[in-house]
Formats: structure tokens, sequence, C-alpha cells
């Protein structure tokens, strides 16, 4: 019930498009928090908090953008982001400044750890740098165990069906300059779609430089390794280099997002379409020896081409497909072609069930390009 009517909950009255009774709705809130809930965070706890961002600084090395929930984050701490760790050798506040400490609620960039931590990523800090250590090899651990895992396929009765089937798939790794840029690549390029025979499937993303590690995790399964932003490493590149690791380096997401693209459609099966050549009507059968029967024709329409694939019709009714046009003549000549109002004698190799009145029709099959 509202305080006017004897409550004791206040409602304000807001539009965000009118920009009206915002600066009450804030006042409210601090008064409800100040009077009412007493939110004030315990400043003493062991610091912990959330990983905003994570980029890789050409000047500072790994940078850390995190929010501080609870405790207080001084310089010195040592500390353990996801599976990165360190000992904090600087806090930045937003516009750049050193500070000493960030108090709850505070945001600030950590520089000093040795890699590049993920967005989402919790934080917390313990009382050794050996301690963090530990807890992020750990973490190192179990993350390279998740993804083996995933490789691995399994396949049960339920879906021996599915599996069965042809299913082509392109594995990718992407690493990049910061966590931001790699999630836009991934998601742009999982939003690609060509067919359902044809997947794309991301096994590892992380941000920072292209290391050994990544090269040899490629190594595995036929994976194609992107660099956004970002090169490989002087190992990386030698075993790349050795083992024909495809690592591709882009600073444009489009760029990327095309080459995957045609990568992927690439990997399509070519569709054919049959595309009729020509007809020819049977007026007579030739027996030849050591050849078989010749079908003395007119060629009613279209070209009758040597080598060409052919199928016999007889009354309407196919008597016989995935036949060759082995041999073709004009009288005594060999032919290449015959074209529309011409005779000819056509062998059909070693398919002799030839009658008068028959009509052999004449096809390729040529591929659809695909759009």
């Amino acid at each position: 019930m509202a305080e006017e009517y004897g409550g004791d909950t206040m409602f304000v009255d807001v539009s965000a498009i009118n920009r009206q009774g915002l600066d009450e709705l804030l006042t409210a809130i601090l008064l409800t928090a100040d009077a009412s809930l007493d939110l004030r965070a315990n400043t003493e706890q062991d610091p912990q908090g959330v990983v905003i961002e994570g980029k890789l600084d050409k000047g500072r090395g790994p940078v850390a953008t995190v929010l501080v929930q609870r405790g207080t984050l001084r310089q010195g701490d040592s500390i353990v982001a996801g599976d990165a760790y360190g000992r904090v050798r600087s806090l930045l506040d937003e516009h750049g400044n050193k500070l000493k400490e960030a108090l709850p609620a505070r945001p600030v960039q950590v520089v000093g750890l040795t890699s590049v931590p993920r967005a989402g990523d919790t934080f917390l800090v313990v009382e050794e740098d050996r301690v963090a250590r530990q807890i992020a090899d750990r973490r190192q651990a179990r993350i390279r165990n998740a993804q083996n895992a995933s490789m691995r396929k399994r396949i049960s009765l339920e879906d021996l069906d599915a599996a069965l089937k042809e299913t082509r798939q392109l594995n990718l790794i992407i690493k990049g300059d910061n966590s931001g840029t790699v999630e836009a690549l991934e998601e742009a390029l999982m939003k690609i779609e060509v067919d359902d025979d044809i997947s794309l499937r991301v096994i590892h993303r992380g941000v920072g430089g292209i290391t050994k590690s990544d090269i040899d995790l490629a190594l595995a399964d036929d994976v194609i390794v992107l660099g956004f932003n970002v090169r490989a490493e002087g190992q990386a590149t030698e075993l790349a280099n050795r083992e024909g690791v495809d690592v591709r380096y882009y600073t444009v997401i489009y760029q990327a997002i095309d080459e995957i693209e045609a990568a992927l459609k690439g990997m399509l099966k070519p569709v054919y379409e049959e595309v009729q050549l020509g007809t020819a009507e049977v007026r007579e059968v030739f027996r030849v020896p050591k050849i078989g029967n010749v079908a003395g024709s007119l060629v009613r329409s279209g070209t009758i081409v040597r080598n060409s694939k052919a199928r016999l019709m007889r009354d309407g009714a196919v008597v016989a497909d995935n036949l060759s046009v082995e041999s073709l003549r004009r009288f005594k000549d060999d032919a290449t072609e015959v074209r529309e109002g011409y005779e000819c004698g056509i062998g059909l190799g070693s398919f002799n069930d030839i009658k008068v009145d028959d009509v052999i029709e004449t096809f390729e099959m040529r591929e659809i390009p695909r759009t």
C-alpha cells in the first residue's frame, strides 16, 4: 500500500520517454536503502567479484576490468580470476587514475595477471602467489578435460541412425585482443546459415596471442585457428608451419565472416541437375560383329554428343538408364556430335536390346552453383 494511503511503500511516477520522475526514483531508492534495508557492504571480508571485460594491452599486458562485489581489493593482493592468476600490480579507475584500493561496488582495471580472464569469470584474493597458481592450474585442467570430453564422440543406439548420416563440421579456435570482440565474432559466425548437413563448432575461444597449446588443440581434429588483432607466438608459429595448421589473421570482422561462410559453402556436396542434350528416333537396327547392335537413328531435337549419358525409351517408358553413347557415326565416318535433322548410327556399348521406334535421349549432369 502506498504511503499516502497509510502504507509503507514509496510510489514514484516515472516515464523514461518524457524523462519524468527519474531523479525522484533514484532518491527513493537511496532513502529505502539507507532507512529501511540498511544495505551496507562488509569491507573487511576477503575480496571477491566478477570479471566484466578482459583485454590484452600492448603496453601493460593482460588487463581485466572487474567489479568488486564484497571486501576491499588492494594493490599487491594475490588474485585468481578464472584460469588466470597474478599479483595486483596496479588498480586503475574509469579515468585511468591509479588507486590504492577498491571498495565494494567499485569497477576497476586490474593489471598484473599472467593471462587474460574471460568475461563472467569470478575472481578471489588468496594469501600467497603459490596458492593462486595452484587454483589457476586446477581450473585450467578442468577446462582442458571438458574440452577433450566434448571432442570425443559417443554414439548410442538412439542416435545411431543420425550418426550414420554423413555430417560435415568445421571446427574453429578463436583468439582475440579482448573478450567482447571474441564473443561478437563467435556470435556472428554461429549465425551463418548454409545447409542442414554442415555445422560450425567453436571448440575453444580465448583472449591473447595464439599459443602453442592452441596449436596442439588444433592438431587433434582438423581445426582452423582464427586470430583477431592478435598474432601467434614464436613456438606456436613454428609448430603451425611444421604441422600444416591453418592459422588465419583478421582485423575486420566482416572479412572473417565472409571467408568462413565461403569455406562452409565449399564443404557442401555439389548439387547436379539433368540437362537434356538431344533425342533420336531409332529407324533401323544393325548388327555389327564384335560391337553389337547399332541404332540407325534420326536426330529429332537438340544434338547427340558422343560419350554423353543416355537412356532408352520404348512406348513412353524407360527401358534402360545410365547408358552411354560409346560410338557415333555419320555413314562411315566417326562423328563427335550430330545435330537435329541428320541421320546417324548410335552404339550404346554392351546394351543390345534396341528396337525400331525406340527413342534415345541423351543428357548431361551439370553442377548448380551455390548462392
